[in-house]
């Protein structure tokens, strides 16, 4: 089942969340052409270590060794080189538009627009197109011109405020969830600017904004609460309200969720320990909220008499959402997420084959009509020169030879 394959998507995207939101959309079929600076690329490829016909190694063996990290981030994407600068290169970029559904680009803000390539003038000679940007900040606004990565972004959302311990200093999540959430914000967003097309048949211009997203997430829980309470934010693997988090057993972590009075009860008898329900303490959520650090030491004290295996099982018994905190390496072996498909072998586009040893994220959602394409692995730079000039521009060998020895492509 391939959904979006006759949508033909022109991206001009580094590092990671124009990447992945590129890789999103080629999961589901589309065909997207990855436009790059000829002799250089996204950055990314330059972050070693490098993996080709000659295994991974620290530093580039052949011409078709990739970046791993490129690897994992543009899995079936198509890489055509081309000098934006050049009015050649600006012309080029411009006639492919033409032929393609959307334009997709994450570089600074403005940053294409300066050189001729904005919406406005890419909407002139194709008024379907649904033109993509994805930024730290936003195109508008006072923190627009701001540089930013994903870091930084959590920090001015205010993410790092309410993630860490309460007597700890702030802490970032542990991948960049700004840069991988975002993307899905996008792509989502693109899909739905798609489908207005479909009905007016006019394109627009969709503004996707990081600090943006994150702040939207940040509020779907209660934060003006507790801000006005005065509780705090940071609150470590515990929750924010009642004894929902993280507690120790005899031999492992054991994170649980008890967030309604019918959850407790379950619990108190899973851990046969009437005494959780007889104190007036924890007679019901908002009491629990109160006492949560009451609630917290006899929910510890009970559990932390059992071994993981034993607690899990008797929570499990009596339907209390419960699971161990595993390793990131004891995921990475577990079947389950392999069968499924959501971890696959990396593939190389170059040699064809996986790289040893390597994990790609595979799309986390099951379609009942059908699998999604398998797609090629990332390429090397330039390596759909022939195809894509050809397909979209009527280019020959001699005319791509020409751009070439001009130093278009």
């Amino acid at each position: 089942m391939e959904p979006l394959k006759d949508i033909k998507v022109l991206a001009v995207t580094v590092y990671l969340a124009g990447p992945f939101c590129s890789m999103n959309l080629a999961r589901m079929g589309a065909e997207v052409i990855k436009v790059e600076i000829p002799g250089k690329g996204d950055p990314v490829r330059g972050n070693g270590p490098f993996a080709g016909s000659k295994g991974t190694n620290t530093q580039r063996q052949t011409d078709d060794d990739i970046s791993t990290r490129f690897l994992k981030r543009t899995q079936g994407v198509k890489s055509v080189t081309v000098d934006l600068k050049n009015p050649k290169g600006r012309q080029m970029f411009l006639d492919m538009a033409k032929e393609c559904d959307v334009v997709l680009e994450n570089l600074a803000p403005g940053s294409l627009r300066r050189i001729g390539l904005g919406y406005d003038e890419v909407s002139k000679v194709n008024p379907g197109i649904v033109y993509c940007s994805i930024s730290g900040y936003g195109q508008t606004g006072p923190y627009k011109d701001k540089p930013a990565h994903d870091p930084q972004i959590q920090g001015m959302a205010g993410l790092m405020d309410i993630n860490g311990e309460e007597d700890r200093p702030p802490v970032k999540v542990g991948f960049y969830i700004g840069d991988l959430v975002t993307p899905m914000f996008a792509c989502y967003s693109i899909l739905a600017a798609l489908r207005e097309k479909d009905r007016t048949g006019k394109g627009q211009y969709l503004d996707v904004s990081m600090m943006d997203t994150l702040v939207s997430m940040m509020f779907m829980e209660n934060l003006e609460e507790a801000i006005s309470e005065g509780i705090p934010l940071r609150t470590g693997n515990i929750s924010r309200s009642g004894p929902t988090g993280l507690y120790e057993t005899k031999n492992g972590d054991l994170s649980i969720t008890v967030t309604s009075d019918d959850q407790w009860s379950r619990l108190s008898k899973a851990l046969d320990a009437p005494e959780l329900l007889d104190n007036p303490k924890f007679s019901d959520y908002v009491a629990r909220t109160v006492n949560v650090e009451d609630a917290r030491l006899e929910v510890q004290r009970l559990i932390g008499g059992y071994t993981l295996e034993d607690v899990v099982k008797r929570l499990e018994e009596f339907d209390v959402p419960c699971a161990p905190v595993r390793t990131a390496e004891q995921v990475m072996n577990d079947q389950h997420f392999w069968d499924r498909g959501s971890l696959l072998p990396m593939m190389h586009a170059a040699t064809g084959k996986p790289v040893d040893d390597a994990v790609a994220s595979g799309f986390p959602v099951k379609f009942s009509g059908g699998d999604l394409p398998t797609i090629e692995g990332a390429p090397t730079l330039g390596m759909h020169n022939a195809e894509i000039f050809e397909k979209l521009l009527g280019l020959n060998d001699q005319d791509i030879q020409k751009l070439q020895e001009e130093q278009v492509i």
